[in-house]
């Protein structure tokens, strides 16, 4: 399949299965990979032979809808979003509640809620030996569920963790080390379609990173938001991908972190005493603030 074929193509099914073609600019060829190889299974040799299969036969466009998921991931991705949540954010949601109820959205292969696990376990419970996690990691695909369950991932995933975490939370041999039991307690994971259906919050942490405000329409994005808006509780946080913006005419929400992706709703900061300080570059600061 040519380049501009497949352009074409995502251009003519964007509207119909609610995408932003322009969010796949970066990763076309991959999903035009997984388009040519669907034409050669079902025998078709041109776009507009697999346009008159879409339009004969409306089951097709599930599976189109599958090869348009793009599934990159690794533990600890955009580190400084991890490193200001756990420094100052989340010890001072946990001020205010012992619990620390988590949804990840989109949560592929696992890398993401797996990370939460393991910042909560090594940078969180030393501080707050008496918090709890509940996370709920949330993904579509069936066969990255069973990766996720299965836990174990190529170093290479690895690679932007802290070594001594590294060697902690993954203490196995091999190319191919799996998490160990404890980073597992407390995450249920559940196959659900973001555009679809939600967990019940409500949450002190959503992540919705790189799925939504990239590869979602506009209006799609908007109805996303608000959903994941409604689950977050009072001072709850919602983290959104490095290279995402928020969608024009939705909910409108404040950064807590200077130009880092992570949101609340105004005005409603945590019930805690005390509140970390975070400055523009996601450095934190001692002095503590009375709210």
């Amino acid at each position: 399949m040519r380049d501009a074929d497949c352009a074409e193509l995502l251009r003519w099914i964007a509207p119909r299965l609610r995408l932003r073609p322009e969010g796949f600019r970066r990763v076309r060829g991959q999903v035009c990979k997984r388009m040519a190889r669907r034409l050669a299974a079902l025998g078709l040799t041109s776009v507009s032979a697999y346009r008159a299969r879409l339009e004969s036969d409306p089951e097709e466009w599930a599976v189109l809808d599958s090869l348009c998921r793009v599934t990159v991931s690794r533990f600890y991705r955009d580190a400084r979003v991890f490193d200001v949540l756990g420094e100052a954010l989340l010890p001072s949601l946990l001020e205010s509640s012992p619990v620390l109820r988590v949804w990840s959205a989109g949560c592929a292969s696992g890398e993401e809620p797996y990370t939460v696990s393991i910042l909560f376990r090594l940078g969180l419970l030393p501080r707050s030996p008496e918090a709890r996690l509940e996370l709920v990691a949330t993904e579509v695909d069936a066969g990255l569920l069973e990766r996720a369950l299965r836990g174990c991932y190529p170093r290479g995933t690895l690679r932007e963790l802290p070594p001594a975490w590294v060697a902690r939370a993954f203490p196995g041999p091999g190319d191919e080390p799996c998490l160990a039991p404890e980073y597992r307690e407390g995450l249920v994971f559940r196959r659900e379609d973001l555009r679809v259906g939600m967990p019940e919050g409500p949450f002190q942490l959503v992540l919705c990173r790189n799925v939504a405000f990239t590869y979602f329409a506009p209006p799609l994005q908007r109805e996303v938001l608000a959903g994941l808006v409604s689950r977050l509780a009072p001072g709850g946080l919602l983290v959104i991908g490095e290279g995402e913006s928020l969608p024009e005419g939705g909910v409108v929400l404040e950064r807590v972190a200077g130009p880092l992706p992570i949101f609340r709703v105004p005005g409603l900061s945590a019930p805690a005493k005390h509140r970390r300080d975070v400055s523009s570059e996601g450095v934190t600061h001692s002095a503590l603030r009375e709210v």
